[in-house]
């Protein structure tokens, strides 16, 4: 008796994406890309790893969101969660060379979703040419609404991790940026990479000192801070940034009209909760309060 073939399981259609959800996923294929450039190979030299695998499950999870579950488009860049090597023969004592394979593996990757990211720019042209994309010049209507939330700081870390640790306590993550891969970029090329955040908190710490030419020098906040500051006030509006201001800090006259939050006590918790609240994000008060 002839043995039955087993069914071939057609691909599902190409999902239609709006332009938002193109650029979220302009977005998170970019963050993937970056965690790929910065993985340390040296880490895989005894065989694969739990990291490796969380690796595999991001870039998985970023595609289904990118193209849909088992969509034609997902199954064209699925080997690009391909990245756990198993050899196919081990003899005792053999010395396996994980890395080499591995490497392969994580530069197939980066090509294939730097492709699937030059596809959704080519469904983002079709939109604009068709006139399916709505231009608005309001900056609330070009944000993302994620989960990620810009810290913008100066040199005092311990105001940064308070509130890094916090955003993480309301189930908010913290998007700091020298721990972010350089990718052979300037800063503000860094930043631009992150500027799909939904929110940033800007911290005015006493860091420098300044004055106008013959005054007395006074207290002011990071140059860097001060125009990642203006960046996001641009890229977000006003009711997406949070500025926390820590002892007595020189304020410049063309942001005079930012509402500043003291930072001196625990209360900035409360005050920054509500911004994010009415910023549209849902806040667990109990974590607040045992914050």
């Amino acid at each position: 008796m002839a043995r039955k073939t087993p069914s071939v399981v057609p691909p599902q259609p190409k999902m239609k994406l709006t332009s938002q959800e193109i650029d979220r996923g302009l977005a998170r294929l970019s963050e993937r890309i970056a965690e790929l450039h910065a993985f340390d190979l040296n880490t895989v030299r005894n065989g694969n790893t739990p990291e490796l695998k969380a690796m595999q499950v991001a870039i998985k999870d970023s595609l289904t969101r990118c193209f849909g579950e088992d969509t034609s488009a997902y199954r064209t860049y699925a080997a690009a969660a391909d990245l756990t090597y198993y050899p196919m023969i081990v003899s005792t004592g053999q010395q396996i060379d994980y890395c080499t394979p591995i490497q392969r593996r994580v530069q197939n990757s980066i090509a294939l979703l730097e492709q699937a990211q030059k596809s959704l720019k080519e469904d983002l042209a079709d939109l604009s040419a068709s006139g399916e994309i709505q231009v608005t010049s309001s900056p609330e209507d070009r944000v993302v609404h994620s989960g990620r939330v810009f810290v913008v700081h100066g040199h005092d870390e311990g105001a940064r991790e308070s509130v890094a640790r916090f955003l993480e306590k309301l189930g908010l993550e913290p998007i700091i940026l020298h721990e972010q891969a350089n990718r052979g970029g300037t800063v503000i090329e860094k930043i631009e990479r992150h500027r799909g955040v939904g929110f940033a908190v800007v911290l005015l710490t006493p860091d420098d000192q300044g004055c106008v030419k013959g005054g007395e020098l006074e207290p002011r906040a990071r140059q860097n801070v001060l125009l990642e500051l203006g960046y996001f006030l641009g890229c977000l509006g006003r009711e997406r940034v949070c500025a926390l201001k820590r002892g007595q800090v020189e304020i410049p006259s063309d942001f005079a009209g930012v509402v500043w939050t003291p930072m001196n006590d625990d209360s900035w918790k409360q005050a920054l909760s509500r911004e994010l609240q009415d910023a549209g994000y849902e806040i667990d008060w109990n974590k607040v309060m045992r914050g």
